[in-house]
């Protein structure tokens, strides 16, 4: 997959067949427009381009919401060149750019920088100044521009509708296996391992506390999590807690995995944390061995979960 940081330098391709959105977490109901673009692409012999804004729209429109993100554009772009992607088209995005109608849009960037020949999109998307731009009109006006139109229909689990929202509302909620329905796999977050207070490992279970670099990425609710972590191309099994740690004075707000057998210095190392389930709530002990009680518990849940 190749990607272009803004259009000055794209050729337009001979027969593409294009998508355009945030695509944030790349969920199940992105990756069925992903399947169908790249059928096309593949019976029109054609390129598939994805192109994506950055920041996120809502960022620059409404940075008071302090929007949390699912996937931060360098997580997007890895998951999107699985689904096979020829172009990923990253469009910076300023309150100028959001003043671009949709006719503007369709003529400058789909036909005349693209060479757009096939457009794919999902349900009920929009795009343009205030979101003008609607499957309805494109439809109408799709032959004026020499492309043709496609709407993928909204993708459904037990009746409810997938989007974005719902997944980031799942995980911000501590639920943690609807999110990951959602999303079709398991929820991520990347952490460079920074210097902790040791007490972990005076209790019997070291752990590596984790600085989360990506300034709006979505962390999930505050609570101990079964998970799996990726070090250097192996998978391990641990146990994570998100939180402000309340049986210890004074204690700011951390993210911390112990990782089950293993013994290494991985200072200054990125851990990638993948999120199998929420094993409880955070809560206060009275001292610190019935927090050690407690994270025994918790280390036999979480291989009951991670087997």
């Amino acid at each position: 997959m190749k990607i272009h940081h803004g259009l000055e330098e794209f050729e337009p391709l001979p027969f593409a067949v294009v998508t355009s959105g945030t695509f944030d977490g790349v969920h199940k109901g992105h990756q069925q427009i992903l399947r169908r673009l790249k059928s096309v692409a593949e019976a029109s012999k054609g390129q598939t381009v994805l192109i994506t804004f950055w920041p996120h729209p809502r960022l620059v429109l409404d940075p008071e919401y302090n929007l949390k993100l699912l996937s931060v554009f360098e997580e997007k772009a890895l998951l999107l060149a699985e689904y096979g992607i020829d172009h990923l088209v990253r469009i910076p995005f300023t309150k100028d750019f959001s003043q671009l109608s949709s006719e503007d849009f369709i003529r400058q960037i789909l036909v005349d920088k693209i060479g757009t020949k096939k457009l794919v999109i999902g349900y009920d998307h929009r795009f343009g100044r205030n979101r003008e731009g609607s499957f309805e009109y494109l439809k109408t006006n799709a032959s004026d521009y020499g492309f043709e139109v496609e709407e993928i229909p909204r993708h459904e689990i037990d009746h409810t509708v997938i989007s974005s929202t719902r997944i980031r509302k799942a995980l911000a909620d501590g639920n943690i296996h609807i999110g990951n329905e959602y999303l079709g796999r398991k929820y991520s977050l990347e952490g460079r391992v920074i210097e902790g207070n040791k007490l972990g490992r005076k209790l019997g279970f070291p752990t590596a506390n984790l600085d989360v670099e990506a300034e709006h990425k979505l962390i999930p609710s505050d609570g101990v999590y079964a998970v799996e972590v990726e070090f250097e191309d192996k998978i391990l099994k641990g146990m994570l807690n998100i939180g402000f740690r309340p049986t210890i004075e004074d204690a700011g707000r951390s993210i911390e995995v112990n990782i089950f057998d293993f013994d290494h210095d991985i200072y200054g190392k990125v851990l990638k944390i993948h999120f199998s389930q929420l094993i409880r709530r955070e809560e206060k002990f009275e001292n610190l061995p019935e927090l050690k009680l407690q994270l025994k518990k918790d280390r036999i849940s979480a291989l009951r979960i991670l087997k």
